[in-house]
């Protein structure tokens, strides 16, 4: 990746922590604790692909950036609240995360639970009741607390991880697999592409098509570089337990396709994202070089 790419992941990443930071509930405001959590939760660094992603797709089409900073927070809260209840010892029982105790064993089961709650809630709150966003056309506002909320509920998010559940000791056909990620991983990273996009009025539907097509690619891409860093990389290099589908007997890519196949399906997503990515007479330069950083991720 050029120093110019990775200037800009950074300060990405950078506004986000320092949005997210001056939004958040203060630590020391009742009920402290449930507040703690919540910042710990969500200040704890990661790799922001989510916001970077609103922030980027955002600017694309030159919405401003003050505007833009509401629906990178409020994804990096559901983000953050999809990880809490994922790590709990009803779904994943996970103990690391971000190379830190994961929240219920940092803090406690009930606490992580209502953490999870409220961040869910909170992000809805930022984009319902942000003054930032009374800028944009009325439908505007609305239509991003519909993407988040649809990307995030039973036809997204949550659906993906209850199929993730139901598939447990079962063999899944390729198709049933991604099916299953471009819900629990795939929708809100096509999400994030849509809110940013969206709070421009220089937006056409065919570039949103467009758009939609290379995160949904994006997103199946992501996961099966997850699943091979899973397989290949150890809790050291990638900050959360290794290893732990394949003990729980968890349909992967790995598993339904193996390693060499999957490499290979990784790129064919790859490429496709790219293909779509072209269709948009932008200056797509950053968001190539995001689509072959999630190819050739080593973290």
């Amino acid at each position: 990746m050029n120093s110019d790419f990775s200037q800009r992941w950074a300060d990405f990443q950078a506004q986000t922590q320092q949005q997210l930071d001056k939004l958040l509930p203060a630590a020391d405001a009742a009920p402290s604790r449930l507040h703690q959590a919540m910042r710990y939760a969500c200040l704890d660094g990661g790799k922001r692909l989510r916001a970077i992603l609103v922030y980027a797709c955002g600017q694309l089409f030159e919405a401003e950036n003050d505007v833009l900073h509401v629906p990178a927070c409020a994804v990096e809260c559901m983000h953050a609240y999809s990880l809490i209840h994922d790590d709990m010892p009803a779904m994943d029982d996970d103990e690391l995360r971000r190379g830190r105790p994961t929240v219920h064993i940092k803090f406690d089961e009930g606490t992580a639970l209502l953490t999870g709650d409220a961040l869910q809630a909170f992000a809805i709150e930022l984009l319902s009741n942000h003054p930032a966003l009374s800028a944009l056309k009325s439908p505007t506002q609305l239509q991003l607390i519909s993407i988040l909320s649809k990307a995030s509920g039973s036809q997204g998010m949550a659906g993906g991880q209850g199929i993730d559940l139901d598939s447990i000791g079962k063999q899944l056909s390729l198709a049933e697999l991604e099916v299953m990620h471009e819900k629990k991983t795939g929708a809100l990273i096509c999400a994030s592409a849509l809110m940013g996009a969206i709070c421009s009025e220089n937006v056409s539907e065919q570039e949103l098509a467009n758009l939609n097509c290379f995160a949904d690619h994006l997103g199946l891409l992501f996961q099966i570089t997850d699943d091979i860093l899973d397989e290949t990389s150890t809790a050291q290099t990638l900050g959360k337990t290794v290893g732990k589908d394949k003990a729980d007997d968890k349909p992967t890519y790995i598993t339904v396709l193996g390693l060499e196949a999957s490499r290979k399906q990784a790129q064919r997503h790859h490429q496709k994202a790219l293909t779509y990515l072209e269709k948009i007479n932008k200056d797509i330069d950053f968001l190539m070089q995001l689509n072959d950083f999630v190819l050739d991720r080593s973290f």
